[in-house]
């Protein structure tokens, strides 16, 4: 069993350092779409990351297409506030993707507008000034809940 957690452009080292972590410990492959917003040695993503970096599995591509064109018949999904289902209202499959987009700005707009119907979302308060949760705490969210749904396969 295994996810695939892609990252649209991260900007911030620390929230990808805790990513790099939840992937290490479940098993998911990281995606890495550039350009990223830090330099790959920064000493921030290093001391997040811990002692994970040998035990990740990290890809990097250069556009989203990219990774399309690599596995064009992998099920994907959108994680964005502007999603119309539910995180836990779909059905997640063995090897699915779980895309997740920038800290400042979420997934571009394009991306949410042509793939709309497997758009996610997790719910939030709707409270003036609060955006978004975490990028670290809504990967680690959305992942869990779809090894829920794969009965935490290879998990103890």
């Amino acid at each position: 069993m295994a996810l695939n957690i892609v990252l649209v452009e991260p900007e911030i080292p620390h929230n990808t350092g805790n990513i790099i972590r939840t992937v290490a410990d479940t098993g998911a492959t990281l995606h890495l779409i550039r350009p990223l917003g830090f330099d790959f040695d920064d000493k921030h993503l290093k001391r997040c990351g811990l002692d994970y970096w040998d035990i990740a599995q990290i890809k990097f591509y250069d556009s989203f297409k990219e990774l399309q064109d690599k596995y064009p018949d992998a099920q994907y999904f959108y994680s964005t506030t502007k999603g119309n289902k539910n995180h836990a209202e779909v059905k997640y499959e063995d090897n699915c993707f779980l895309v997740f987009g920038k800290e400042t700005k979420g997934l571009p707009k394009e991306l949410i507008d042509n793939n709309i119907e497997n758009c996610i979302r997790i719910p939030m308060k709707d409270i003036p000034g609060a955006r978004c949760l975490n990028l670290s705490n809504a990967v680690a969210i959305v992942v869990y809940e779809a090894m829920r749904q794969l009965d935490f396969q290879d998990l103890i």
